[in-house]
């Protein structure tokens, strides 16, 4: 039973940085394409950021772009979510998620319980 743990999530300022986590746990992910997504009060779970399988090709929402960093590493947790000037439309629960293919990712093998990010104006 593989487990995706989401952590690093809390109350910042606007402006403000955190750094998201997702461990994954029963088995290594290190295959995998990873990614995460976020869903806000009301509304619709939404893309984020995702990461190829070997971390050389990443893609990110306009709305992130610039600001948020999606990065892996295959030797402790499997991703990470670097987010800086953080604005308070950015508050919501992120998940992040794995997918085994190789392309044309459909994020349907692996979730996270989500961590709540919230961002005071």
């Amino acid at each position: 039973q593989v487990q995706l743990v989401e952590s690093g999530g809390g109350l910042v300022q606007a402006g403000g940085s955190l750094r998201l986590s997702c461990a994954a746990f029963g088995r290594t992910l290190s295959s995998y394409a990873m990614a995460w997504f976020r869903q806000a009060p009301g509304k619709e779970r939404e893309f984020v950021a995702a990461i190829n399988w070997s971390g050389g090709t990443t893609y990110y929402a306009d709305s992130v772009k610039g600001r948020f960093t999606i990065s892996r590493d295959k030797a402790k947790n499997p991703v990470y979510l670097q987010m800086n000037s953080l604005k308070p439309e950015d508050t919501a629960v992120y998940y992040c998620a794995a997918d085994s293919r190789r392309t044309d990712w459909v994020w349907r093998d692996y979730w996270g319980q989500g961590t709540q990010v919230t961002v005071s104006s």
